[in-house]
């Protein structure tokens, strides 16, 4: 990578040209920064697909096609490449990415393997002593709402932080498992409810509570067939400071209700719901300052406009940028990632070995050898 000004574009390669890749397009073609220069697809199909649309919706410069990023890094500079592939292929591009001297996104979960991840892991740290930024995806943490939930549960705004509560009830329907082979399977998707709906929620929870001691769960399977996942799962997770929270997490809720995460102190609480904030009080008022902290379009109710799943990753792409050109750490840094596919871990090892898990135990590999099944095993 050369190292371009702070107004020169910064050259964009993406990984995966599937719906995946079309949404971080949508949000990198917002940001004045940013030009796509390079799609990348095992399937040519893919990425001829995605250059199309960039061009048609954009009228930007088509971008270059390749059915590999070694293809792609020998054509052309990047300056960020941008991992959109199925999870278990992360680390391979990841490695690529780096060695090759890139600044890397990668999209959430950080992998559904614990010894990729920490692969993934060990290459950002080194990454980051070299003067890259590698960030994961997590655009929720850029939420208005939830911004201002956190800034007030770091800076003492609601006292002591006693509790969380965090719920996705959401309903996938048995279509949506027979849709792909490949689908609610451990080895191809990782988990269910957990992993693939609830892991924004989870890294949200351990964004405003810090970092979990304990996590006692339950999993199971009530709705579907032909699926070896989870359809619902409720844990209890236990915080280094001494608050405590609920995790429940759920494709099994009809018709699909909104997330929900509430946070509690001695001095205030906050309500997001659906990505907007529900409630806040704060310094021991009893007044609903919610109104005061986040614009209106971002109070439950209001008017985000028809782009709001664009918007939120627009917000992460620009906290990038500036990391990029400033030499700063991103928002959300892979350790970030990895604490919160630990919490995800385990609540499937706590369920299947129907005990309580330590978080260190997790983070340190001592039960990555354990086969996770949906329940206690018989």
């Amino acid at each position: 990578m050369t190292d371009p000004s702070p107004a020169a574009p910064l050259r964009v390669g993406i990984v995966g040209c599937g719906i995946i890749g079309l949404n971080h397009a949508r949000a990198i073609l917002r940001h004045s920064r940013l030009a796509i220069t390079a799609l990348v697809d095992a399937v040519p199909a893919a990425a001829r697909t995605l250059a199309d649309t960039i061009a048609a919706e954009s009228g930007a410069a088509r971008p270059a096609e390749f059915t590999t990023l070694t293809a792609a890094l020998a054509a052309a500079p990047l300056d960020l490449v941008v991992i959109c592939t199925p999870s278990g292929l992360h680390v391979a591009a990841a490695r690529e990415a780096i060695a090759a001297g890139t600044n890397v996104v990668i999209e959430k979960p950080l992998d559904t393997d614990m010894g990729r991840a920490r692969e993934i892991l060990d290459l950002a740290r080194a990454a980051e002593r070299d003067g890259l930024v590698v960030s994961v995806i997590s655009q929720h943490r850029f939420d208005p709402a939830s911004r201002a939930m956190a800034d007030a549960a770091h800076t003492g705004r609601f006292g002591r932080v006693t509790s969380g509560v965090a719920s996705v009830a959401w309903w996938r329907s048995q279509e949506y498992y027979d849709s792909g082979q490949w689908r609610g399977t451990w080895e191809l998707d990782g988990g269910g409810a957990v992993m693939n709906q609830g892991v924004h929620t989870v890294d949200l929870l351990v964004w405003f509570l810090g970092r979990p001691v304990e996590i006692t769960a339950h999993t199971a399977l009530l709705a579907h067939e032909r699926v070896e996942v989870e359809d619902i799962a409720v844990a209890t997770i236990r915080f280094a400071s001494g608050a405590l929270a609920v995790l429940h997490a759920t494709t099994a809720a009809f018709p699909g209700l909104a997330v929900r995460i509430q946070v509690h102190g001695d001095r205030g609480s906050a309500v997001v719901h659906d990505d907007q904030l529900e409630a806040f009080f704060a310094d021991g008022d009893t007044a609903d300052r919610a109104a005061d902290v986040v614009p209106a379009g971002e109070l439950r109710g209001g008017d985000r406009g028809p782009d709001a799943f664009v918007t939120g990753h627009l917000r992460q792409y620009e906290d990038i940028v500036d990391a990029i050109d400033s030499g700063r750490a991103p928002g959300v840094r892979v350790e970030d990632a990895f604490a919160s596919l630990c919490v995800v871990r385990a609540v499937y090892l706590s369920a299947t070995l129907g005990r309580p898990v330590r978080f260190d135990e997790v983070v340190a590999g001592e039960l990555d050898d354990v086969v996770v099944t949906t329940g206690v095993p018989a």
